[in-house]
C-alpha cells in the first residue's frame, strides 16, 4: 500500500509541474511622455497572438500582467500609440514615428527583428523590462 501511495503522490507531483501555468509581468520604461497608450500583444513560438493589450502611461512607465502562460517560448511587441488612433505611425519612408519594441530589447537594421531573437524561455512567474525605441 506505501508504494502505490508513493507512485500517486509521484504522478501527482509531475502533473502539477507538467500543467502548472505561470504570470508574466512586463514593465516598459523610458517611454517618451505620458500621451496615449501602449500597445502590446504576446505571441506563442509559433507567431500566433495569444493576447493583445493596452494600458496607459503613468510616469513614463507601463505596467502589463499576463496570466495563465504554459513552460514555453513567448514573444512580445508594442509601440506607443501617441496620438491614440489605434496604429503605429511610419514616416513617408515607413519608418515608425512613435516608439516602438520587442521583448529582448532587440532592435532591427532594415525593419523589425527576426522573430526568433524575441523569444524568451517561461519556466516560472517571470517579469521582463523592455525599453521603446524612438
Amino acid at each position: 500500500m506505501k508504494r502505490f501511495d508513493a507512485v500517486c503522490f509521484g504522478f501527482i507531483m509531475i502533473s502539477n509541474i507538467c500543467f502548472s501555468q505561470f504570470k508574466l509581468k512586463i514593465e516598459i520604461v523610458e517611454v517618451r511622455n505620458n500621451t496615449g497608450n501602449i500597445m502590446l500583444q504576446v505571441f506563442d513560438e509559433h507567431e500566433k497572438v495569444l493576447t493583445q493589450e493596452i494600458s496607459p502611461i503613468k510616469e513614463n512607465k507601463c505596467f502589463f500582467s499576463v496570466p495563465d502562460l504554459n513552460p514555453g517560448k513567448y514573444a512580445v511587441r508594442y509601440y506607443h500609440d501617441e496620438n491614440l488612433n489605434g496604429k503605429m505611425d511610419t514616416n513617408l519612408v515607413g519608418k515608425p514615428a512613435e516608439g516602438y519594441g520587442f521583448s529582448n530589447n532587440v532592435t532591427g537594421k532594415f525593419g523589425p527583428p527576426p522573430f526568433k531573437k524575441w523569444l524568451f524561455e517561461i519556466s516560472g512567474n517571470k517579469k521582463i523590462v523592455l525599453k521603446p525605441t524612438y
